[in-house]
């Protein structure tokens, strides 16, 4: 392969060899924690990923696995003492997969043709399989052949895959906001609203709850209804230029000079969004831009306790929640503490901590669907820890955990209410 079109040696080097080799991320994550194997290690990628940068490894099948058995969850930035940027790391790796093409096969090119460089770049075409999907539901077919015993007949995995089929919203965030929400009172801010491509179809009363809580909180809320993914898929995916090009569309459509603030409620595509900079780079024309982008961008909880959230006042019923962190608020944004002072703020909210919070629940973006294994077993290992809680409710701020944990609770038959916190404060709002 040659140098001119290889991402790892031509990324900075200071960023390839700032790894020292400790091991102090061995024990926070996931993938060397379940199989004590050195290469499905953080230390161990790197030691990869460096040997390619310096021409030592050319980019193999066996090395393009062990990039995607990674989760990506970015829990060893945060056990890292050296600072190293597994995130950067991480998403040159699979561009290099992608570039040099060694996992290529016409299914593989099939699905990846189809999802991520058809569906995901594209708010129609998105939309339309959104509203394809939410007849089959609403006219009972779905349901009928759940019953049927049809199913049976379907490959084993395939099986799996139907079954956790997300749920589509009776209507999508264009449809449940204004383009323009006014403050509600004295308007103290102007801010964007990012609504979000899989959120938009699955999660779109998420994205209601929060312009109205931006709304109750002095905040005028700009939701433009055709928005594009942000492009954070693509990056995960080795797919560097297409994620390029909805981070130029992004910035187009959000100028940051004209918001106080950028607001993504969704911990995964809120880490992304922070990192256009980086994205682009090399892009003379955007990259001024892409940096004042990446100071406006705020997580909607990040945003309401630098403002200073007004909480809400009426009496609601008591409520015991527990709180998963979703991996990229937690390691990538560094947004802990946040989250949880807008629930604790909720009257008669009692807030349980869940042991190993922080820990990947197996989502990951689309990591369950194609590392079911290991993302069934990392989802069992969250159920577990939430039902030791005893909480009625689980709040994560992710639309990838959130459906996640819908799931895992559906599948072990749990009695268990999964919510985004501003969901949860949104209620207590209405409840004046």
């Amino acid at each position: 392969m040659s140098h001119r079109i290889s991402h790892l040696k031509d990324l900075d080097y200071s960023v390839v060899q700032q790894c020292m080799h400790c091991g102090l991320c061995l024990p926070a994550c996931p993938t060397y924690e379940a199989t004590k194997v050195e290469r499905h290690s953080p230390r161990g990628r790197i030691s990869l990923m460096r040997a390619i940068a310096d021409g030592d490894l050319e980019p193999t099948k066996m090395f393009a696995e062990e990039m995607y058995f990674c989760l990506g969850c970015l829990a060893c930035m945060t056990a890292c003492p050296a600072g190293v940027n597994y995130a950067e790391l991480f998403e040159h790796a699979r561009a290099e997969v992608e570039a040099a093409g060694v996992l290529k096969s016409a299914r593989r090119n099939l699905v990846r043709g189809f999802a991520i460089r058809g569906l995901f770049m594209s708010q129609n075409r998105l939309e339309l399989a959104g509203r394809a999907l939410r007849l089959y539901q609403q006219l009972g077919f779905q349901r009928l052949l759940r019953k049927s015993g049809v199913l049976k007949l379907l490959p084993k995995r395939m099986r799996e895959l139907e079954a956790i089929t997300p749920d589509i919203q009776p209507a999508f965030s264009a449809e449940l906001i204004a383009p323009v929400t006014p403050a509600m009172g004295r308007k103290k801010y102007r801010v964007a609203l990012l609504i979000g491509c899989a959120q938009d179809l699955i999660f779109s009363d998420v994205n209601r709850d929060t312009a109205e809580v931006l709304a109750r909180n002095g905040c005028e809320v700009i939701t433009p209804p055709e928005q594009l993914c942000c492009g954070s898929l693509h990056a995960h995916n080795g797919e560097w230029e297409l994620a390029q090009r909805l981070a130029r569309k992004q910035i187009d459509q959000f100028p940051p000079d004209q918001f106080d603030a950028i607001i993504s409620n969704a911990g995964g595509c809120g880490s992304h969004l922070k990192h256009y900079g980086k994205l682009l780079a090399t892009d003379e024309r955007y990259l001024d831009k892409a940096k004042a982008w990446d100071k406006k961008v705020k997580d909607i909880h990040e945003w309401l306790v630098e403002i200073g959230m007004t909480p809400p006042t009426a009496a609601v019923p008591k409520q015991t929640v527990t709180y998963h962190e979703s991996c990229h608020l937690a390691h990538g944004q560094k947004i802990t503490s946040q989250p949880r002072r807008v629930l604790q703020s909720i009257p008669n909210l009692e807030l349980v901590e869940l042991p190993e919070s922080n820990w990947c629940c197996g989502s990951a973006g689309i990591y369950n669907l194609i590392q079911p294994e290991m993302a069934t077993a990392l989802l069992e290992r969250k159920l577990k820890h939430i039902r030791s809680t005893g909480a009625a409710t689980v709040a994560t701020a992710n639309p990838g955990c959130l459906l996640q944990l819908i799931n895992g609770a559906k599948q072990q038959e749990l009695s268990l209410r999964i919510a985004h916190p501003i969901t949860l404060l949104a209620e207590a709002y209405r409840k004046a």
